[in-house]
């Protein structure tokens, strides 16, 4: 780490070593709006001496037994939880969640990625058979791929970096990772635990800039035949075509448009206090948020009357102050481009009955030029609008009323995403019936954002390619051989 006036500067992590850029790019605190850190502005040069040395250190780390390997997650686990409040506060001011978020939900989940993988590496079979008339017995064997190329995005970064940093090393492989631009502390502060965690240098490198620079050099380089990425449709697709001459293993976590579908039988109060959560947690940053919500026209009134006045209750405030639901959103850009979609609503007719134009936010002073908006409520768009089509990625939602079941799942599936769905009823053959008709990678009945991290993660449609958790996740970090022995 080094200090400039008093700023924040960071440095890639290659080789096992801290090395510096020539280049930076500004990072701000979202909280006030002020540049508080420099990030690498890195490029070809530094993602070519990344791979390097990740190839370097691939045969000796794909030569450890899972075990070995595993024993390394866990202490690097430890030493997140031990260092768990520093990395907490750090996450909360780089991203502009809720210290409350952060300790509960961002970092928590960063240590036990590593744990849970260090256990599940473990537990893997392979496919066996005997072919008597010939003579011969058959099985497979499960390799790791190589050099690892992770893109994580900047709605929970070391949550979701970890997630793909922990199965990659698992398995065997060595990775290049690269953070985004806007939200890079911690995954620096981690490697500072590297070297006390027993990681070899070259095993974990982290080149930090932007998507166009550092992130195309590592998707585009000959010697990483895998990339597993989260982040926006747009984003994947420039993926796709760079990697399609390599003919690389893609694994690509995108947008959704996630519909709630609430039928008349719901248990109301639980369902709206569940669909409040799901719609604005973490300022609606989370890309299984819920932004169209479907109620049965006989409850209609009655449940956005309560969701309303609950929506109100959602407070947006500094991310320091523990009563605060909601932080800022990432950047300026962001913050205007969440309102250009409100705006949008208005001009097309719709109901703002809360939230943004609507609710004046009460901000501290050294807070008044961070990037708030308040939990939004919209009713009254169609649903070609571009607010029901287009993934808004922040505190905004938009509620209609449906008539039969039919209609109701029609119009869940009326979008090109198709990452998650949330189902409120008591009636059991229905919820089974419409959870299968949905089109989406994840349907919750009755809850939300409740995982199992050995079952599938990701979407359909434009929503992703592949699917990522305990199985998928070892299948995707390996390449299969089969084995043929004539006896």
């Amino acid at each position: 780490m080094q200090k400039n006036s008093a700023n924040l500067v960071l440095e890639n992590f290659i080789g096992g070593k801290f090395v510096s850029c020539q280049q930076h790019i500004d990072s701000y605190d979202p909280s006030t709006g002020e540049v508080y850190c420099k990030v690498p502005d890195s490029g070809k040069e530094e993602v070519d001496a990344a791979v390097a040395a990740a190839k370097n250190a691939f045969p000796e780390w794909s030569a450890r037994s899972p075990q070995q390997r595993a024993d390394v997650l866990n202490k690097l686990a430890d030493l997140i939880e031990a260092d768990m409040e520093e990395f907490v506060q750090a996450e909360s001011r780089d991203q502009g969640k809720t210290i409350i978020f952060a300790r509960t939900v961002d970092i928590p989940r960063a240590a036990y990625n590593f744990r849970f993988f260090a256990s599940s590496v473990l537990h893997h079979t392979t496919d066996c058979s005997h072919m008597d008339h010939t003579g011969c017995l058959n099985y497979t064997v499960r390799c790791p791929v190589g050099v690892a190329g992770l893109i994580s995005p900047w709605n929970l970064p070391l949550y979701l970096l970890t997630w793909k940093i922990a199965p990659a090393i698992a398995t065997g492989n060595t990775v290049v990772a690269k953070p985004s631009e806007m939200t890079s502390v911690t995954a620096w502060m981690m490697c500072k635990l590297m070297q006390r965690a027993g990681v070899p240098p070259g095993v974990v490198n982290i080149v930090f800039g932007t998507g166009p620079k550092a992130g195309d050099a590592l998707v585009g380089h000959p010697d990483v035949p895998l990339i597993s990425f989260t982040g926006s449709t747009k984003t994947a697709q420039r993926i796709t075509e760079r990697s399609a001459p390599f003919c690389k293993k893609l694994s690509l976590e995108l947008g959704g448009k996630n519909p709630a579908i609430i039928f008349a039988d719901a248990d109301l109060d639980k369902c709206i206090e569940t669909t409040v959560r799901s719609s604005f947690s973490n300022q609606g940053e989370i890309c299984l948020c819920t932004s169209r919500i479907y109620v049965e026209r006989s409850i209609y009134a009655q449940f956005l009357e309560k969701f309303v006045a609950a929506t109100k209750k959602w407070k947006t405030g500094s991310p320091s102050d523990p009563s605060n639901h909601n932080g800022a959103l990432i950047s300026k850009e962001h913050l205007e481009k969440v309102r250009s979609f409100v705006a949008l609503a208005k001009s097309e007719g719709g109901v703002i009955h809360c939230g943004e134009g609507v609710d004046k936010l009460d901000l501290p002073e050294s807070n008044k030029s961070g990037f708030f908006m308040p939990a939004t409520v919209i009713t009254g768009i169609s649903d070609t609008s571009d607010i029901m089509q287009e993934e808004i990625f922040g505190p905004v939602t938009c509620i209609s009323p449906f008539d039969t079941e039919e209609e109701a799942v029609s119009r869940g599936n009326g979008v090109r995403y198709g990452l998650a769905a949330t189902v409120w009823s008591r009636d059991v053959g229905r919820v089974h019936r419409v959870a299968q008709r949905l089109q989406a990678g994840l349907v919750w009945t009755n809850c939300w954002l409740v995982r199992d991290l050995n079952l599938p993660f990701g979407g359909m449609k434009n929503s992703g390619v592949g699917r990522e958790g305990g199985k998928d996740s070892y299948h995707f970090f390996t390449e299969v051989k089969s084995i043929t022995i004539k006896h």
